[in-house]
């Protein structure tokens, strides 16, 4: 006797069961979740998150009030070792919500989707992933690394190859939050080393948010130690600057 299975359930059907059992809210504006994969943020809000088209410093990302500016201050008079930062939107609103559920709730399926928002940069040339790493406490604190979920999101859809352990965090440093640009740069000054020889080749380092640039730079610059060509910096969200 032929076994019969069961029709294939819509997604739509499958999340209003989901939401029906573990019922979830909008964190953004309350309503009920009516879609898996971005729960539980509802369509309405998460279809909201816009890729910023601002005025923005060529070279670092920091937005710009001016559309005539081209380059900020601080990249004029001592360039970063990243040849470019490319940032998705602006922290606030629903993205900053969804960064902080995903990476401060552990809500690690959100590295999916948030990690297509990251699809829409033209990366051709790049020849391998490297995502910032956390310490080996940090690690421990978290369960996971944010920023190798969303480089392996990237790696998945592009085929450009992930290396995971490119770079190391070697030592534990305080929190970077609330910290001026001085402070940041003193703070993580040795705290990353590369351990992958990476020759000649065009590397994309990425992370979440981007805040000075100090962590961006720091792994730059041992990267560009290790022989890379060039490092473009992708991220999520582009924070403002302190």
């Amino acid at each position: 006797m032929r076994q019969m299975w069961p029709a294939p359930c819509p997604s739509g059907l499958i999340s209003k069961i989901i939401n029906h059992i573990f019922p979830a809210d909008c964190p953004v504006c309350g309503r009920p979740s009516d879609r898996l994969l971005v729960a539980p943020f509802c369509s309405h809000c998460w279809d909201g998150i816009e890729k910023y088209a601002g005025p923005s410093c060529k070279i670092c990302a920091t937005p710009f009030s001016s559309e005539y500016a081209e380059i900020c201050s601080n990249c004029m008079g001592k360039p970063p070792f990243f040849s470019k930062a490319i940032c998705f939107g602006i922290y606030d609103g629903t993205l900053s919500e969804a960064i902080n559920l995903f990476k401060f709730h552990g809500i690690k399926r959100l590295s999916r989707p948030l990690g297509e928002l990251l699809l829409e940069f033209n990366i051709s040339g790049i020849d391998a992933i490297v995502p910032v790493p956390l310490s080996v406490g940090g690690l421990r604190n978290r369960g996971f690394n944010q920023s190798l979920l969303l480089a392996k999101a990237v790696s998945d859809d592009t085929g450009i190859p992930l290396i995971m352990d490119g770079l190391r965090k070697q030592t534990e440093t305080p929190p970077q939050v609330g910290l001026p640009a001085k402070d940041r740069t003193k703070n993580l000054k040795g705290a990353f080393m590369a351990t992958k020889q990476f020759n000649d080749k065009r590397v994309m380092l990425v992370d979440d948010v981007m805040t000075t640039g100090a962590t961006a730079n720091e792994c730059s610059r041992q990267l560009l130690r290790s022989g890379a060509a060039e490092v473009v910096v992708m991220t999520l969200a582009r924070a403002a600057v302190l």
